[in-house]
């Protein structure tokens, strides 16, 4: 499966690629970031962040665009620069029929390190050791996208299994369900039949 990371941000957008499978190690693609000028408007700065990662999408053609759900942070203007830049990305995906997964901090910290409460630092140097790299990514955003994609690389088989088994038992339920009212019919006309 290769997957497309993306840590969302208005100044730096973090994006890397990696790719692995079943038995198979786990190799970095690609790793950067995509920029937006400070000073410029925001609709341009947008389209800049969207340009950039449509050209990452385009040239890596991932299977999964794995994007930082957004948090409540103190700085609201920030938060609203992040969002804004999750909704081009997830956009931008979906205009190509890519699937699009959202995870928190916390997940991916806790799939990269072990811990959910890890530190930027543990994150990448973790995400350093597990694809090899002879040094830690940088800047922490491209460490971060890396750290996305290795995430959804790990966590979505479970997931897709967990919603085959959540689908089975709905299933189940409702032919379990199907069979009561059923059996409850043929018993109240059996009664029926009775007097």
């Amino acid at each position: 499966m290769r997957i497309l990371g993306v840590d969302p941000g208005l100044t730096r957008c973090g994006v890397g690629v990696v790719e692995g499978g079943h038995r198979r190690g786990v190799s970095c693609l690609g790793v950067g970031v995509v920029r937006s000028p400070v000073d410029d408007e925001l609709p341009r700065r947008l389209v800049a962040i969207a340009d950039g990662v449509e050209e990452w999408i385009d040239r890596h053609e991932p299977e999964v665009v794995a994007i930082e759900r957004v948090f409540s942070q103190q700085n609201v203007r920030s938060v609203m620069g992040t969002a804004q830049v999750s909704g081009i990305v997830a956009l931008a995906a979906s205009r190509r029929d890519i699937q699009v997964a959202f995870h928190t901090p916390s997940s991916v910290k806790a799939a990269i390190s072990g811990s959910g409460k890890a530190d930027k630092r543990q994150v990448t140097a973790m995400v350093g050791k597990v694809l090899g790299m002879s040094s830690p990514p940088k800047p922490a955003d491209a460490a971060d996208a890396l750290a996305l994609a290795l995430c959804h690389l790990w966590r979505a088989p479970m997931a897709g299994r967990l919603a085959e088994a959540e689908q089975r038992a709905t299933e189940l339920a409702r032919n379990h369900q199907q069979r009561l009212r059923e059996a409850a019919r043929d018993s109240s006309g059996t009664r029926g039949n009775h007097r």
